[in-house]
């Protein structure tokens, strides 16, 4: 079942995609309504029918999150932006440790058709290809501390992400041993809907990985291509990890991180140099992961942003 959000005559509307039709949920619920309902219930939703057609609505981001965690799972991806980074090999020993995810901005999601707006300061604009696993309600479970197999009750379904990155931006901040920050917080796209786990259980192989194709292109021609079953934890794990001394709630999104050669910065790093170039204004880039769909965003120009003075030397009195 695939689960969106969409405006249409200036109205929005929130409920399921079936075939070529867009059908409300019922009694006025939302997306967020049906993700505190919890998969099974909401499988329930799936023989609407009525709605109207997908090609009269302007898809919106199919889910509000609350919190946004971003994964960093493929080995392949940290290999490449390492070299792109200070020119050094291999992957440290912690990535293997346990999964590392940083928590990004919830409030500048966008929808695929939406023109992104990058930060003034970038000369560097990168996407990154993803895919979210939104979190939904389990009845008798608080989402805290959960085991592998109790986490992967609590995935309701997947989304494309990209996870826009300034990449000048990021390396700056990151040598404050923080981060990333303002160079990942400007835009994320998740879409173009939600398509629910059951779609993909028998897809699973033993230890849980999901081996769906995964693909960006930029202007038309492909840049990236990866399978999601090289990520180096399955999604039930990342979301065990997440939820480890804390919690996950229902539209929670936690992304995958990015594919292998699934952004500019990887491929900077194995060139050398920046082959392919960094987007620029008008660039369209595509995403495509088999089984969820397709998002599809266009570089604008970026916004003029007000002058914040550096930091000023304080003589650090104590009174």
């Amino acid at each position: 079942m695939r689960i969106a959000r969409w405006t249409h005559g200036g109205v929005v509307g929130e409920g399921i995609v079936r075939d070529d039709r867009v059908i409300e949920f019922p009694d006025g619920l939302t997306v967020a309504d049906v993700l505190a309902l919890g998969l099974e219930r909401a499988l329930g939703f799936a023989g609407l029918d009525g709605g109207v057609p997908l090609a009269e609505v302007q898809l919106l981001a199919p889910v509000v999150p609350p919190s946004i965690r971003d994964f960093v799972a493929f080995e392949e991806h940290v290999e490449g932006v390492v070299k792109s980074v200070d020119s050094s090999e291999g992957v440290v020993p912690e990535w293997y440790e346990f999964p590392t995810f940083y928590f990004t901005n919830p409030h500048s999601v966008i929808a695929t058709g939406e023109a992104v707006v990058p930060p003034a300061a970038t000369h560097r604009l990168d996407f990154e290809l993803e895919v979210g696993a939104v979190i939904g309600d389990v009845e008798g479970s608080d989402g805290r501390s959960l085991t592998p197999d109790e986490a992967h009750r609590h995935i309701f379904g997947y989304t494309v992400f990209n996870d826009w990155s300034a990449r000048d931006v990021q390396a700056r901040e990151m040598k404050v041993r923080l981060g990333p920050s303002k160079g990942k917080d400007f835009a994320s796209t998740f879409g173009p809907w939600i398509v629910t786990a059951d779609e993909f259980e028998a897809m699973h192989d033993d230890e849980g990985f999901l081996p769906l194709d995964m693909r960006v292109e930029v202007n038309g021609v492909e840049i990236g291509q990866d399978l999601m079953s090289n990520m180096g934890w399955p999604f039930r794990e990342l979301v065990a990890y997440a939820s480890r001394d804390s919690r996950v709630v229902p539209g929670d999104v936690l992304g995958s991180g990015t594919c292998g050669r699934g952004c500019l910065a990887e491929l900077w790093g194995r060139a050398g140099s920046l082959t392919p170039p960094p987007l620029q204004e008008g660039d369209e880039v595509v995403m495509r992961v088999a089984g969820i769909g397709e998002i599809r965003n266009t570089v604008a120009a970026p916004r003029e942003t007000p002058y914040i003075p550096p930091a000023r030397g304080r003589p650090r009195n104590r009174a």
